[in-house]
């Protein structure tokens, strides 16, 4: 006599609306994997290959129709300029894994009167997202400027921090700016121009390193003060030779 088999039993309606449920759940999460090792490819890469033009000199391109734009490589820069713009925008660019816990306080008290972004959160923003105040820029930035902390050395940080700032309509990076400003090379920068330099930096389309108003002088003068004492203090020598 054959022996019977059990029928299974016919789904009921709960699970007819689970099991989709957990397909797509198990799909998200998959995909989200797939993003997250996407992405920490393409961080890792960039320790060693350039980065491609940023979205916003995509942009801007597209609007002027041309960008002055030249890479140059770190040690193509002259050091006082490496000092000078970390002492204009984040004085512990060394003592930090990305976020100054002691600005953000700061900028907390005082309202939104001032930034707290460092260096690394800049190139973050720069050469992966998108400029504008939203919270899901800001989101994505505090993920993923530990992970450019952990791949890049700041040396490289640097490097493509001072690649791809905008510094005049247009002009972008040091390279192209040095000539912009005073027709020489990034290399042979002086003190003096490396301070006018970063000190137009917040407000690049606003200030002229050339032609400097008297707001920029002063702040340049800071600038090649904070530049001297970060270089006898030790705060440059995460990225200096």
């Amino acid at each position: 006599m054959a022996k019977k088999t059990k029928s299974k039993p016919a789904p009921t309606l709960a699970d007819r609306i689970v099991a989709p449920i957990l397909w797509v759940r198990r799909w998200l999460l998959r995909a989200v994997l797939l993003a997250v090792l996407i992405a920490l490819g393409i961080v890792g890469a960039h320790r060693v290959f350039n980065p491609p033009d940023t979205l916003y000199m995509r942009q801007e391109a597209a609007r002027l129709g041309a960008l002055d734009h030249q890479w140059v490589p770190m040690k193509g820069i002259a050091p006082v300029m490496a000092r000078s713009v970390v002492a204009a925008e984040d004085a512990n660019f060394c003592l930090h894994w990305g976020f100054d816990m002691g600005a953000i306080r700061a900028a907390i008290e005082d309202g939104a009167g001032r930034g707290a972004s460092t260096l690394s959160q800049q190139v973050v923003k720069n050469v992966y997202l998108w400029h504008g105040r939203s919270w899901p820029r800001k989101a994505l930035e505090a993920t993923i400027t530990p992970v450019v902390e952990m791949f890049w050395p700041k040396r490289r940080i640097l490097e493509v921090y001072l690649n791809v700032a905008e510094f005049d309509t247009g002009v972008f990076g040091i390279e192209a700016a040095s000539r912009h400003y005073f027709g020489i090379g990034s290399k042979d920068l002086s003190p003096v121009q490396a301070a006018r330099l970063a000190a137009i930096l917040p407000a690049p389309k606003d200030r002229s390193a050339s032609q400097p108003s008297g707001f920029t002088r002063k702040r340049a003068a800071q600038i090649l003060d904070g530049a001297a004492t970060i270089r006898r203090d030790g705060r440059a020598a995460c990225f200096e030779d």
